[in-house]
């Protein structure tokens, strides 16, 4: 008997972050991504330069240059030194293969100081050197998401200083990492899209144990593949994928406010770990079992290796104040009334559909924010963005154009260290609105 559809759904949803988290993570260890160069496991690769639509990666920012390091704790104890910042925003965030944020390190959470961490293994019992901040790495492979923020040409070379001081150095020196073990079924001439994940999934998920919460669900997605031929996990596969776009769509369960997907919680799946930076804190812990394991497959997909909004708030549109989807081939605004209220900066992103890729424009402008040289502010300090295929005419739309996508587009605004008025909701967007 062949296991039913909604199993297979069921197990694509919970297994996509897992699939996707370590296809993205393979791609740093042997290729690169856009302007980070491939690194060995255990070693920082670090992007020169701000991110362009070159950078085929879901959501990348571009207001941050990348230090990225996927771990592999094989190799026993690892210890990770950082510079002192001098107040400058930056972060390391740290991912399991599960995609849950389990420690952060920066300007937020531990300060401008320099320091040293001792990242362990999750089951290790040693001894950490004096004055090191011991962080526990709850799966063998996990990932440091580094973010510098840049402000223009001039000050990369100060931000590359502090990459290149950024460092991490395996105790064991002769130790060889594991790395991933590659699905047998997932390659050759007659492998399947299909037939890959499912390979991946059943191989990863017993490398990488979920949290002791998940033991029984992953038991029972695995069962219904087992109980599945072929032509049913195909199909379950596709009725997952399926579902995991509708899900994405339709905002994933978060609120939404003038069109605003308010995705201020998108990532707040993890109630298991919590090192240093992180905060175990109700207000962010998505309780409901099957909304989390929903909420962390659309995450993944829509902005992986995302920060829960403690650190950074974001919130995506796809619509404009008539409910209609934004296209390039309209020209629209948002007025910033008054612009957002943080710690850090903020930040809106224009992204195309369904990719979520930066878009080229002759601009060569992929964003606009409140670093952003040459805008022009209302007389009351908000500000009104142009967003349009087509560059505007007027010389005040231009100054502050957002260049779109001749199609369908999302635009995506970051609030780095934001305000409690803009957790709590008080704060709000208006809707893009279409110029007619």
């Amino acid at each position: 008997m062949s296991a039913a559809p909604q199993d297979l759904t069921t197990a694509y949803l919970y297994g996509f972050p897992l699939v996707f988290n370590l296809d993205q993570v393979a791609r740093y260890v042997s290729t690169g991504v856009g302007k980070n160069p491939a690194a060995p496991w255990n070693a920082f690769s670090h992007a020169r330069t701000l991110a362009g639509p070159e950078d085929k990666f879901v959501t990348i920012n571009n207001d941050t240059v990348y230090s990225m390091a996927q771990l592999d704790m094989s190799v026993g104890p690892i210890l990770l030194r950082v510079p002192a910042t001098h107040g400058r925003y930056f972060v390391l965030q740290f991912v399991n293969a599960w995609t849950d944020n389990f420690a952060y390190i920066g300007h937020r959470a531990t300060g401008s100081d320099a320091g040293e961490y001792l990242l362990v293994p999750s089951d290790w019992g040693g001894a950490a050197p004096a004055g090191a901040t011991v962080v526990r790495v709850p799966t063998r492979v996990a990932s440091i998401v580094g973010r510098w923020a840049v402000d223009g040409d001039a000050d990369l070379a100060a931000v590359h200083a502090l990459q290149d001081a950024t460092t991490l150095t395996p105790q064991d020196p002769g130790a060889a990492p594991l790395g991933l073990p590659a699905a047998e079924s997932a390659s050759g001439a007659t492998a399947t899209e299909a037939g890959e994940f499912w390979a991946k999934y059943r191989l990863w998920s017993r490398e990488f144990p979920p949290a002791p919460r998940d033991e029984a669900l992953l038991a029972g997605t695995l069962a219904a593949l087992d109980a599945s031929d072929e032509a049913g996990r195909d199909s379950g596969y596709a009725a997952g994928k399926a579902a995991l776009e509708h899900i994405l769509t339709s905002g994933a369960g978060n609120a939404l406010v003038n069109g605003w997907n308010l995705a201020y919680h998108s990532f707040d799946y993890n109630l298991d770990y919590f090192e240093v930076g992180s905060i175990d804190d109700p207000a962010f812990k998505i309780t409901d079992p099957q909304r989390r394991i929903v909420q962390r497959a659309g995450a993944a997909l829509g902005g992986l290796w995302g920060n829960q909004a403690f650190e950074a708030a974001y919130i995506a549109t796809y619509v404009d104040d008539q409910g209609e989807p934004l296209d390039g081939r309209n020209s629209y605004t948002l007025h910033l009334a008054p612009t957002p209220p943080v710690g850090a900066f903020w930040s809106l992103t224009m992204y195309d559909v369904p990719d979520y890729y930066l878009v080229p424009n002759p601009a060569g402008r992929f964003s606009i924010g409140d670093r952003t040289p040459g805008l022009e502010y209302e007389a009351d300090g908000s500000l009104v963005i142009t967003m349009s295929h087509a560059e505007p005419a007027d010389p005040r739309a231009r100054a502050n154009w957002l260049p779109a996508p001749a199609g369908a587009f999302r635009p995506v605004l970051r609030m780095y260290e934001p305000a409690p008025e803009v957790l709590d909701q008080s704060y709000t967007v208006a809707a893009i609105t279409r110029q007619r």
